[in-house]
């Protein structure tokens, strides 16, 4: 989830005659202001606009409605009127209607709006191009401040967590706080692999036992993918270090990165 603020969805009907846009909302008003005060003058005061903009804008509508949408009577003793033709309020009713259907329908999936907001934001993360191979999103669970470097805690899928090692000045800029949304990127060459780790400590403060899911030799490396729960790491090590290893299909290993090695991104 992205955050607990409240979203809408909202949207405005426009009329169109081919590629030429007659317009919308504001224009159907203006000829309802014309039907109601008999003026285009007036009208166009009403909406403060002048009445060069207002008689432009019926003009338009004319010219790709076809027909005409007002009917100009002059003299009299009023000295004349504006009315609407029998097409011209028509055009208003079938507007109202639409917009009508048109709001229910935004109120209808605004319904939803939390899950599309969500997959939206899915969506964003998975247009990502980095050189990277291991990618992680998740929040941020503690920020720890140092003197010169913060250790920054981030909770991903499964119950993991991992620990990235950011300068002060970052932790600012990135705008890091608890709950942030962010994403962590470690390079498949920065991390280490360990087939016994039962009885060794380490310094890396990130350490993962998993077991291996793919082993690719290549003429220099060798690409191991270790599956961590319901994430997988893809690691790079020497061949030689492959064979001493001996990895195989459904090995358990533990794959251990520092957390100097982990750059800490938030989606814009």
């Amino acid at each position: 989830m992205v955050d607990s603020t409240e979203f809408g969805l909202q949207g405005q009907i426009w009329i169109t005659a081919g590629d030429e846009s007659m317009g919308g909302h504001g224009r159907i008003h203006l000829l309802s202001k014309i039907a109601e005060l008999g003026s285009i003058s007036q009208a166009a005061k009403s909406m403060k606009m002048s009445y060069k903009a207002a008689w432009d804008a019926v003009n338009h509508m004319n010219n790709l409605a076809g027909e005409p949408l007002l009917h100009r009577t002059t003299g009299g003793k009023g000295g004349g009127s504006t009315t609407l033709t029998e097409r011209g309020q028509q055009l208003i009713s079938n507007f109202q209607r639409i917009e009508q259907v048109h709001q229910r329908f935004l109120a209808e999936l605004s319904q939803d709006t939390g899950n599309i907001i969500d997959d939206l934001f899915i969506l964003k993360r998975l247009s990502m191009k980095t050189s990277a191979r291991n990618q992680f999103f998740g929040t941020v669970k503690s920020i720890q401040v140092g003197a010169t470097n913060d250790a920054v805690e981030i909770a991903i899928s499964g119950g993991h967590t991992i620990v990235a090692t950011v300068t002060c000045e970052s932790t600012q800029e990135l705008g890091l706080k608890v709950g942030s949304e962010v994403f962590a990127l470690i390079k498949a060459s920065s991390i280490i692999l360990v087939s016994d780790a039962a009885d060794v400590r380490f310094s890396a403060r990130n350490q993962f036992t998993g077991s291996v899911a793919r082993v690719q030799t290549g003429a220099v490396n060798t690409e191991v993918v270790v599956t961590v729960g319901d994430s997988s790491l893809a690691v790079m090590i020497t061949n030689g270090s492959a064979e001493n290893l001996e990895l195989t299909e459904g090995s358990v290993v533990t794959a251990i990165f520092k957390a100097s090695s982990v750059i800490v991104g938030c989606p814009l």
